[in-house]
């Protein structure tokens, strides 16, 4: 095993261990109390108040997914399907990055994780294999 490969699995365990947190988080702290307060008063219709968690837990499914297969990557991939996923999966997390942000105004710690996984990532996908 190279430094790339490390380097891109060390991602993976970020971005998976960072949507474990990240969906933990939003059902506690968001999606319990909307759907409490705001979806089942009856103002809004069903489908949106059975849509609205499902849309926030997105970006932590799409960051679990991402992460394990790049975990699993450098055991399964060659070279150009590490770059083609490390793509795929930092897009995912460099636009996390930027979004929480500019979103908080860098008061969020998820810019800095996801900004770390997508710098390892860029690391492990660009740097020339040995």
């Amino acid at each position: 095993m190279i430094w790339q490969d490390i380097a891109i699995i060390a991602a993976g365990f970020i971005g998976a261990s960072g949507a474990l947190i990240h969906s933990y988080l939003v059902r506690q702290k968001i999606t319990a109390p909307l759907a409490g307060k705001v979806l089942s008063n009856g103002d809004y219709p069903e489908a949106l108040a059975r849509l609205v968690p499902a849309l926030l837990d997105f970006s932590g499914f799409n960051w679990l997914i991402g992460g394990l297969a790049l975990m699993a990557a450098p055991f399964w991939l060659g070279e150009q399907g590490l770059t083609v996923l490390a793509l795929m999966v930092g897009s995912s997390y460099l636009y996390a990055a930027i979004g929480n942000c500019w979103g908080t105004r860098g008061r969020h710690p998820g810019w800095v994780i996801y900004g770390l996984a997508t710098a390892l990532l860029a690391a492990g996908a660009i740097a020339p294999r040995l």
